[in-house]
Protein backbone atom coordinates (compact mmCIF):
# COMPACT_ATOMS: atom_id res chain seq x y z
CA UNK A 1 0.00 0.00 0.00
CA UNK A 2 1.08 3.36 -0.91
CA UNK A 3 -0.23 7.31 0.51
CA UNK A 4 -0.31 9.69 -1.87
CA UNK A 5 -1.10 13.12 -2.38
CA UNK A 6 -4.70 13.72 -3.82
CA UNK A 7 -5.23 14.26 -7.41
CA UNK A 8 -8.32 15.26 -9.29
CA UNK A 9 -9.12 11.58 -10.39
CA UNK A 10 -8.97 10.46 -6.77
CA UNK A 11 -12.66 13.04 -6.50
CA UNK A 12 -14.74 9.96 -7.12
CA UNK A 13 -13.36 7.16 -4.60
CA UNK A 14 -12.57 10.18 -2.20
CA UNK A 15 -17.04 10.41 -1.98
CA UNK A 16 -17.50 7.11 -2.60
CA UNK A 17 -15.00 5.91 0.13
CA UNK A 18 -16.96 8.21 3.05
CA UNK A 19 -20.33 7.86 1.24
CA UNK A 20 -19.93 4.25 2.46
CA UNK A 21 -18.81 4.35 5.99
CA UNK A 22 -21.12 7.72 7.03
CA UNK A 23 -24.22 5.96 5.67
CA UNK A 24 -23.42 2.89 7.38
CA UNK A 25 -23.85 4.79 10.91
CA UNK A 26 -24.74 7.50 10.63
CA UNK A 27 -27.24 10.09 8.08
CA UNK A 28 -25.10 11.92 5.47
CA UNK A 29 -25.54 15.75 6.04
CA UNK A 30 -25.18 18.82 3.96
CA UNK A 31 -21.81 19.47 4.87
CA UNK A 32 -20.86 15.73 3.93
CA UNK A 33 -22.26 16.48 0.82
CA UNK A 34 -20.68 19.82 0.51
CA UNK A 35 -16.81 18.73 1.02
CA UNK A 36 -17.08 15.29 -0.67
CA UNK A 37 -19.17 17.27 -3.71
CA UNK A 38 -16.17 19.52 -4.19
CA UNK A 39 -13.17 18.15 -2.35
CA UNK A 40 -10.68 20.47 -4.61
CA UNK A 41 -12.45 23.62 -3.66
CA UNK A 42 -13.95 22.74 -0.75
CA UNK A 43 -10.60 21.26 1.07
CA UNK A 44 -7.13 22.03 -1.23
CA UNK A 45 -8.13 25.26 -2.43
CA UNK A 46 -8.64 26.51 0.96
CA UNK A 47 -5.19 25.63 2.48
CA UNK A 48 -6.00 22.07 3.24
CA UNK A 49 -4.44 18.59 2.15
CA UNK A 50 -6.02 15.47 1.36
CA UNK A 51 -4.24 11.74 1.48
CA UNK A 52 -5.45 8.99 -0.35
CA UNK A 53 -4.08 5.46 0.39
CA UNK A 54 -3.54 3.02 -2.94
CA UNK A 55 -3.64 -1.03 -3.13
CA UNK A 56 -2.25 -1.84 -6.15
CA UNK A 57 -3.88 1.23 -7.73
CA UNK A 58 -7.06 1.25 -6.06
CA UNK A 59 -8.05 4.00 -3.38
CA UNK A 60 -8.71 1.73 0.13
CA UNK A 61 -8.38 4.73 2.65
CA UNK A 62 -8.70 8.21 2.72
CA UNK A 63 -7.87 11.56 4.83
CA UNK A 64 -8.49 15.08 4.76
CA UNK A 65 -6.38 17.89 6.55
CA UNK A 66 -8.63 20.91 6.87
CA UNK A 67 -6.62 24.23 6.98
CA UNK A 68 -8.16 25.91 10.62
CA UNK A 69 -7.91 29.65 11.16
CA UNK A 70 -5.60 28.97 13.68
CA UNK A 71 -3.25 27.72 11.65
CA UNK A 72 -3.67 23.89 12.51
CA UNK A 73 -5.53 21.46 10.91
CA UNK A 74 -8.84 19.66 11.57
CA UNK A 75 -8.36 15.95 10.50
CA UNK A 76 -11.54 14.96 8.65
CA UNK A 77 -12.86 12.52 6.05
CA UNK A 78 -10.96 9.43 7.35
CA UNK A 79 -11.76 5.62 6.47
CA UNK A 80 -10.43 2.86 5.27
CA UNK A 81 -12.16 -0.07 3.14
CA UNK A 82 -14.07 -2.81 4.77
CA UNK A 83 -11.44 -5.07 3.14
CA UNK A 84 -8.33 -3.30 4.83
CA UNK A 85 -9.75 -2.90 8.15
CA UNK A 86 -7.62 -4.06 10.47
CA UNK A 87 -4.61 -3.99 8.15
CA UNK A 88 -2.98 -0.72 10.08
CA UNK A 89 -3.65 1.30 7.69
CA UNK A 90 -5.59 4.21 10.03
CA UNK A 91 -2.69 4.24 11.98
CA UNK A 92 -0.28 5.13 8.77
CA UNK A 93 -3.25 7.82 7.91
CA UNK A 94 -2.83 9.11 10.54
CA UNK A 95 0.74 8.71 11.27
CA UNK A 96 0.96 11.14 7.72
CA UNK A 97 -1.47 13.71 9.11
CA UNK A 98 1.20 14.11 11.82
CA UNK A 99 3.95 14.34 9.71
CA UNK A 100 2.26 16.34 7.29
CA UNK A 101 1.63 18.98 10.19
CA UNK A 102 4.92 18.86 11.53
CA UNK A 103 6.13 19.46 8.40
CA UNK A 104 3.37 22.68 7.23
CA UNK A 105 4.39 24.03 11.24
CA UNK A 106 0.49 23.35 12.32
CA UNK A 107 0.65 24.42 15.67
CA UNK A 108 -1.85 21.26 16.31
CA UNK A 109 -4.38 18.63 14.50
CA UNK A 110 -8.10 19.11 15.45
CA UNK A 111 -10.43 16.16 14.83
CA UNK A 112 -14.59 15.50 15.85
CA UNK A 113 -15.54 12.09 15.75
CA UNK A 114 -18.25 10.20 17.99
CA UNK A 115 -18.30 8.34 21.02
CA UNK A 116 -19.95 4.89 19.07
CA UNK A 117 -16.66 4.49 16.81
CA UNK A 118 -14.19 2.78 19.60
CA UNK A 119 -11.45 1.66 17.31
CA UNK A 120 -11.26 5.21 15.61
CA UNK A 121 -11.12 7.08 19.18
CA UNK A 122 -8.45 4.16 20.75
CA UNK A 123 -6.57 5.64 16.80
CA UNK A 124 -6.98 8.42 17.87
CA UNK A 125 -5.77 8.21 21.71
CA UNK A 126 -2.81 6.25 20.78
CA UNK A 127 -1.37 8.53 18.59
CA UNK A 128 -1.49 11.14 21.40
CA UNK A 129 -5.16 12.88 20.84
CA UNK A 130 -6.56 14.49 23.70
CA UNK A 131 -10.27 15.14 24.65
CA UNK A 132 -11.78 18.51 24.86
CA UNK A 133 -14.35 19.90 26.18
CA UNK A 134 -17.23 19.42 23.61
CA UNK A 135 -17.75 22.44 21.04
CA UNK A 136 -20.20 24.03 18.44
CA UNK A 137 -20.14 21.90 15.46
CA UNK A 138 -21.64 22.06 11.74
CA UNK A 139 -22.00 18.11 12.27
CA UNK A 140 -25.35 16.11 14.05
CA UNK A 141 -23.33 12.95 14.66
CA UNK A 142 -20.41 14.62 16.38
CA UNK A 143 -19.83 14.42 20.39
CA UNK A 144 -16.22 13.55 20.93
CA UNK A 145 -13.63 16.50 19.87
CA UNK A 146 -9.80 15.91 20.47
CA UNK A 147 -6.69 17.98 19.70
CA UNK A 148 -2.69 16.93 19.29
CA UNK A 149 -0.55 19.37 19.96
CA UNK A 150 2.77 20.14 18.69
Amino acid sequence: MEIVEFAPEHAHAFRTLNEAWIAKYFTIEAKDREVLGDPQGKIIAQGGRIFMALKDGEAVGCVALLKMADGGYEVAKMTVAETVRGSGLGRLLMEKCIEAGAEDGAPRLYLETNSSLAPALALYRATGFKDLAPAKTEYVRADVFMERRY
